[in-house]
């Protein structure tokens, strides 16, 4: 008999598992699909081992490293390359991101790598709103940002790069989320740009996301190992439709099951394996972002090997690029090359492999039903840094009853 059964082998799932099972807990894991994971999952292409999902983790709060030492993965964790990432505008040449921002919110309106992509009739009118006195704070960040600081500067500005982080619209992504102190800087400050101020200068030095080398992929064998060797007993291909007949505390830790599940939203991913020695002085930095209306179909592109030095000597010599798309291209392969084409600035003649992986990231869970314990995406938000703190949090209170 179990004292706690899991549905759902993702990144949540194991990690609540693990926790559970670390203090003597009697633990079943049921997923039903043939692998642990979720999107945190690899591929091989080109012959190189690649992150097919996540291949970064924000630092901020220190969740995910904490669990990596336990794991002992803390030697393998390594921090990009330094450099700001790109922006390509609706119009015009790609340009980098402005240095003093946060999710695109600048700390500035008026700096000239700002007024660069929104212009500065934009920036002007974006000072002009954030002048004014703050009232309560939108729950969401699109509102906020559109109401202190314009509809350019969120079109323009903010829209890509919180597309690009967490793969929806700032309309959709609630402020507490976006950061956790954002709203109640605002507040004090008396400003959305102080706001962003304030938590920049308070932030820790060093990158805000960190990578595994080898691939972030590498931490789901070590959780599952982990919780093998603690006694947790791992079912796949074991789908769970009555979470009544399950022993002990039950933790939903996949979407829809026992909620009604909204329309997620689908994501695909396509990664290029190129030789072009062009792309060796790193064009366009670590990637670029997309906004809206571009002319391009993809929405982020990363230059992997510019990223993480890991990669870079693994590749000798080839580079690996990864591109997102929020609809499926008729001609995946075909679509990538061009648009890495057009946003990097160089031509590609020779792909030497290439691969295409969609995913469906699930939508926020409006309501929990009662007495249900649920980690993950849907409650927890995108990104593995809120997920595996969620996750942990939740494995606490549960131990606590």
């Amino acid at each position: 008999m179990a004292d706690f059964s899991v549905v759902g082998g993702g990144v949540a799932g194991l990690v609540v598992a693990r926790r559970l099972a670390a203090s003597g807990a009697a633990v079943t894991v049921f997923e039903a699909s043939d692998h642990l994971g979720g999107t945190v999952a690899g591929h091989e292409v080109g012959g190189l081992a690649l992150d097919a999902g996540a291949e970064s983790f924000a630092v901020r709060g220190g969740a995910v490293e904490a669990l990596l030492a336990e794991l002992g993965l803390d030697g393998d964790i390594v921090a990009p390359a330094p450099g700001p990432a790109w922006l390509q505008p609706v119009t015009g040449d790609a340009v980098p991101l402005p240095a003093t921002a946060l999710l695109g919110i600048p700390s500035d309106p008026l700096a000239d790598d700002v007024v660069r992509v929104v212009g500065l009739a934009a920036a002007e009118r974006a000072v002009a709103l954030d002048a004014r006195p703050v009232g309560e704070v939108p729950a969401m960040l699109g509102p906020l940002v559109r109401e202190r600081l314009g509809a350019d500067v969120l079109d323009r500005l903010v829209a890509p790069v919180v597309h690009g982080v967490h793969s929806q619209h700032p309309d959709q992504l609630p402020v507490a989320r976006a950061h956790p102190g954002l709203a109640d800087a605002v507040a004090s400050a008396g400003s959305l740009s102080g706001a962003v101020a304030r938590l920049r200068a308070a932030a820790p030095p060093g990158a805000a996301v960190a990578g595994i080398r080898g691939g972030i992929h590498r931490l789901v064998p070590a959780l599952a190992d982990d919780l093998a060797r603690r006694g947790g007993d791992i079912r796949l291909g074991t789908r769970v439709d009555d979470l009544g007949a399950l022993d002990g505390t039950v933790v939903v830790a996949a979407p829809g099951v026992a909620m009604p599940a909204a329309p997620g939203r689908r994501i695909d991913l396509v990664t290029l394996v190129v030789e072009q020695n062009e792309l060796d002085a790193a064009p366009r930095g670590t990637g670029l972002l997309v906004a809206a209306g571009a002319p391009v179909g993809a929405r982020a592109l990363t230059h992997a090997t510019a990223k993480w030095e890991w990669l870079r000597d693994a590749a000798a010599g080839r580079h690996v690029v990864r591109l997102s798309y929020d609809e499926t291209p008729a001609d995946p392969v075909a679509a990538a090359r061009a648009d890495a084409e057009t946003l990097l600035g160089v031509r590609l003649p020779v792909v030497v492999d290439a691969a295409q992986v969609s995913w469906v990231r699930p939508a926020a869970a409006s309501t929990v039903p009662s007495g249900l314990t649920v980690v993950g995406e849907t409650v927890a938000g995108s990104g593995l840094a809120g997920i595996v703190a969620h996750a942990e949090r939740t494995a606490a209170e549960l131990l606590q009853r």
